[in-house]
Formats: C-alpha cells, structure tokens, sequence
C-alpha cells in the first residue's frame, strides 16, 4: 500500500519540493521509507499529487508526477457535535468519525461533561484531535481534512441556527421522534448529529435542542455509549444518504 501524507498548502502538480519537517520524519524515521519510493501527497482540500520520495543525508524531498482528483468524500455532508468525554474518547471519536467520513466534528462543553478545557490545556488539546483527523486521512484515503473546532457551550451551538438538519441522540425518544432518523429524499443541506456527554444530556438542555428544533432520535432500546452512539448514527445516515 502507497504511503499517503498531508502536507498544507496548495501542491503543485509537478516538480520537486521539500516535506515538511513532520511528514519527512514520519517518512524516513518511522516508515522507514527509501529514496526513489512511490508516495502520494495531500493538501487537505480536495486533491492529491503521485510522487517518488527524494532522500538526501536527513532531508527529504518528493518529486510530483501528476495531480488526480479522487472521488472518496460523501456526498452527505454530516457534522458530528460531540459533547467532550474523558480519558482518549474524544481521540477515538474523532478518529473513528473521520473515517466514516464527516465533514466537521464540533466538540461541545455540556452540563455534565466531566472534562473541563481552558487556556493553554485547550489549546494542546484541540490542535492534539486536528492531528489525528490529518492521521485519520492519510491512513483511510480522505483528500479532504475535516475540521476540528475548538470546545464551545451548547447555547452557541444552538444559536448559530442555518438550514442544517439538526438530529439530537435522546435514549428515551420514542414513537415518531425516533421514525424521523434519515427518512426520505436526502437533504440538501448538512446533517448535524449530536451526541451527549457520558452522564446524558440534562432535561433542559434537551428543551433547549427542541425549541431550536432539533429533532430528538434514539438508536433502538439499548444504551449507547458516547464515544458509541455518534459512530453509530454516522453510519446509519452514510448507508441511508451517503455512500455505504
């Protein structure tokens, strides 16, 4: 399998150019990898360059040989709202949805989040979940990073309005709440799915995603976990609006 990095900023579509610091360490240091191997270069909106690696000393350089322009992003377009979980949820959440393939993941503080961020603590922590979604890319062939935004309350969130479809995950939705999950023609716009912290969502904040009218689903009798639950809603919708 053809080694896929991320490398910012446009890419030409020939010529040589040097890799960044971080992809030409992960090239030789951790891959391994030697001079004249097929590599493949991505610049995180929307296309790809084939190229052969140029190992010279401890740099390292890659030589474009022709841009493509693959087709793997969905055509859905789903941004998952995470409520922050403790511990390495949030990487696995993150991810696991890149892989699945949303557009956007928007991590929200909610009533019972037990992880608190601030100043620099947040600042490590987000830029910490942008990389993995790059890591995510280069490993499932996604030329498109999706972005990863910084921590912001539920009432921002809800505020921001639009014309997305907004889904709030409730376990005890029932009747036709729940028969109103990815039901008819695909939307035209983006599908926001949002998923509690591992405590749930209180009471009022579900009154909050109501009256800004969210429409509360559930995922069947059982309990999800919230590192669970946001997966699997992404994979119900790609297989019924998205590409599965």
């Amino acid at each position: 399998m053809i080694s896929r990095f991320h490398c910012p900023g446009p890419l030409p579509d020939e010529g040589e150019i040097p890799l960044p610091d971080s992809v030409a360490h992960h090239a030789l240091r951790v891959l391994r990898l030697s001079d004249g191997e097929a590599v493949v270069l991505f610049d995180g909106r929307g296309g790809e360059v084939d190229a052969r690696l140029v190992v010279r000393g401890k740099a390292a350089s890659a030589v474009l040989l022709g841009r493509r322009v693959p087709l793997r992003e969905s055509p859905l377009r789903v941004v998952l709202v995470q409520a922050l979980a403790t511990g390495d949820k949030m990487d696995w959440v993150v991810q696991k949805a890149v892989e699945l393939g949303v557009a956007a993941v928007q991590p929200i503080q909610a009533e019972r989040s037990v992880l608190r961020l601030s100043g620099e603590r947040l600042d490590k922590r987000v830029a910490h979940w942008r990389q993995i979604a790059v890591s995510a890319c280069e490993q499932c062939g996604r030329d498109r990073v999706p972005e990863v935004g910084a921590p912001i309350s539920l009432a921002d969130w809800l505020g921001r309005g639009g014309s997305a479809l907004r889904y709030v995950l409730a376990p005890g939705a029932v009747g036709s709440e729940r028969q109103g999950f990815g039901v008819g023609p695909r939307p035209d716009a983006e599908v926001q799915v949002m998923i509690g912290p591992e405590g749930g969502w209180t009471d009022q904040e579900l009154a909050a995603c109501r009256e800004a009218g969210c429409i509360a689903v559930g995922l069947g009798p059982r309990v999800l976990r919230t590192e669970t639950a946001g997966l699997a809603a992404i994979a119900v919708l790609q297989a019924r609006w998205g590409d599965f």
